[in-house]
């Protein structure tokens, strides 16, 4: 697939009348309004993946366990930045260092130390994904905790969504007006509703859950990067919720 259909933004207004609507008296001016909600979704395909990847390692000695993570860590490391990956865009997430004793054994005899180490990975470039995912297996990551692609536009196409989002609901409360014999006037309230999702990962061992600022979910489906590669990000789904409330004439 070319560049430019790679940036291209799918767009989709749900605009559901089986949402609730609802004509009222307001108490205090006595003016007939007329609430709706109206819906909105964006579609976006992702420019960045977020990689969470574990490392866990065990030996009899403790320093020799950590050793050994250490040396994974940082071959993973080493790896993302042959690809490219800058410093600022990895970290270190979480370190944990375990003993584990013989399994029934009521002396608690000690066999030795486990050593888990998450390291999360932004990569602005999705084309070398599956080369960073194979090479940091080969470097020994031991675990992958979390895929999540992104978009760096949120702003923008969120913007979008709510634009979308407040006509959907115009054009609603036009319609149900109009089949009641009524007409819209200017509008009493609007809020937001809901948006999107925070964008997250996970992390097993530290029961970590970080919100990203990432009002975006990743759909299901998509064309993939290539036509040689088995890597299918699909799109990234920005959704806006809005309720309005307008003056009837």
């Amino acid at each position: 697939m070319n560049a430019r259909r790679w940036g291209l933004v799918a767009v989709l207004v749900l605009i559901a009348l089986s949402s609730s609507a609802q004509i009222a008296l307001t108490g205090r001016s006595g003016e007939d309004v007329i609430s709706v909600n109206g819906e909105s979704e964006v579609r976006v395909v992702p420019d960045e993946v977020i990689l969470s990847l574990g490392v866990e390692t065990f030996n009899a000695a403790l320093r020799t366990a950590k050793s050994m993570n250490d040396d994974r860590i940082q071959k993973t490391i080493a790896a993302a930045r042959n690809l490219s990956v800058q410093a600022s865009h990895m970290q270190t997430d979480y370190i944990g260092i375990e003993p584990k004793y013989e399994q029934g054994d009521i002396a608690r005899t000690l066999q030795g130390y486990v050593v888990r180490r998450t390291v999360i990975i932004r990569l602005k470039e999705i084309s070398k994904f599956e080369d960073l995912l194979t090479s940091a297996l080969e470097a020994g990551v031991t675990h992958v905790h979390g895929i999540e692609f992104r978009t760096t536009e949120l702003r923008k196409h969120r913007d979008q969504a709510r634009v979308m989002a407040i006509k959907a609901a115009q054009e609603k409360a036009e319609l149900l007006a109009r089949e009641s014999g009524r007409k819209v006037g200017a509008a009493r309230s609007i809020g937001e509703a809901s948006y999107g999702y925070h964008g997250s990962y996970g992390s097993w061992w530290g029961g970590r859950y970080s919100s990203m600022a990432q009002n975006a979910i990743q759909n299901v489906g998509g064309a993939p990067l290539e036509s040689d590669s088995t890597l299918a990000p699909g799109q990234i789904s920005i959704r806006v919720s809005v309720h309005a409330s307008y003056v009837l004439q």
